[in-house]
């Protein structure tokens, strides 16, 4: 019988979270994203774990700032999108959306989630039921849109929200709260949500992370999953709107909140 893969997340910076994949059999490790070197290092050091590979998501400096440094201190292999290679560390291995490839004894499938900026992807491990989002499909939330349009991130929402809903969703922000006092002016009658924000305020008040989650949970109660139902769609008065301009208009009043 294998082993699971462990999945430690790890918080960085102020609100920032990369994620650390080791396989217990093997003794190997991966990071998925790199904020900053510190909190890694010092997080692999406290494990006695070496880093054999840094996936990277998207190209926003506190996502790949500590790429440098920890390349040089445990050689590890980057592997990024091929689409966005340009505005990325050097990659060792550039990959393109739909590509598939191995990892720690496990196949990781990449998806384009292009929205919050262009060349912004996900990793999909469906043998160990997670998908690594960064800032596209966030708990309770989805990045700003620095750089795509509503249509690009509602494809890219609608391509995650396919997976099977059991898979655990590892986003890049401690956003949660904050989404959920957001969240239920939009979807004010959703029981799951209002119980969702309960819980995040106690996890919180604990010193707890709310990342993972699970791709179900985010189904019931992310706005930003939600632009299909009839509830959300009547609370903003869009009943016959498009699940495109519905979206839309979910991302526009978050920004502005």
């Amino acid at each position: 019988m294998t082993m699971p893969l462990e999945i430690i997340t790890l918080p960085c910076l102020s609100d920032n979270y990369a994620f650390l994949i080791h396989n217990p059999a093997s003794g190997g490790t991966a990071l998925v994203d790199a904020p900053e070197a510190g909190a890694i290092r010092s997080a692999l050091s406290e494990r006695g774990w070496g880093l054999d590979w840094i996936l990277l998501t998207h190209h926003h400096w506190d996502h790949v700032d500590g790429v440098a440094e920890l390349r040089d201190a445990f050689g590890a292999k980057v592997i990024g999108a091929e689409a966005d290679a340009q505005r990325l560390p050097e990659l060792d291995m550039a990959v393109p959306d739909g590509g598939t490839f191995s990892l720690l004894g496990e196949q990781v499938q990449v998806m384009d989630v292009s929205g919050h900026t262009v060349g912004h992807i996900a990793f999909y491990m469906p043998g160990a039921a997670a998908v690594f989002t960064a800032d596209s499909l966030m708990a309770l939330g989805c990045g700003r849109l620095f750089e795509g349009t509503p249509q690009q991130m509602w494809a890219s929402l609608s391509k995650l929200a396919a997976l099977p809903p059991q898979t655990m969703v590892y986003s890049g922000h401690e956003y949660t709260q904050a989404n959920g006092a957001f969240a239920i002016t939009v979807d004010p009658g959703n029981p799951a949500l209002q119980a969702r924000v309960s819980d995040i305020a106690k996890a919180r008040d604990n010193g707890a992370p709310t990342v993972p989650s699970s791709l179900q949970l985010e189904l019931d109660t992310n706005p930003f999953l939600r632009a299909g139902d009839s509830a959300v769609r009547a609370n903003l008065g869009m009943q016959d709107a498009e699940d495109t301009e519905v979206f839309a208009e979910i991302r526009r009043r978050k920004d502005n909140f």
